[in-house]
């Protein structure tokens, strides 16, 4: 029996759309592009975002792009625009809402989002 040994992969961001990378970066997460790929399982690959910061995104998707969170309670839905996400918390909360929309939702999730590096 072979062991696995884990790996590395590395996306390069500049002059690249956010949902592009974020999609890479997803399969990757999961394992799809792995010989031996099981949904209940998790690869060991870390995955490295580099130049977050230095991804292609208008002026006009910053503002009109509206981040939406619901607490559970009455009055508990905030709305955050992309521009003050990325003033408050940087690029690299855009890019881990991104892929872990496009991560299955389930227990293995915040798993695979340990795995996740982004570097400004």
């Amino acid at each position: 029996m072979s062991t696995i040994h884990p790996t590395t992969h590395t996306i390069d961001a500049s002059d690249q759309k956010i949902g592009r990378v974020a999609s890479v970066a997803a399969k990757v997460l999961m394992g799809k592009n792995r010989v031996d790929f099981a949904k209940n399982k998790i690869p060991a690959i870390t995955v490295y975002i580099t130049n977050a910061s230095k991804v292609a995104v208008s002026d006009t998707k910053k503002k009109e792009t509206i981040y939406k969170e619901y607490s559970g309670y009455p009055g508990g839905q905030k709305e955050i625009s992309m521009e003050s996400l990325i003033s408050k918390r940087g690029m690299d909360a855009v890019f881990k809402k991104a892929i872990k929309g496009m991560l299955p939702p389930n227990k293995l999730r915040a798993q695979m989002l340990k795995n996740l590096v982004i570097t400004e």
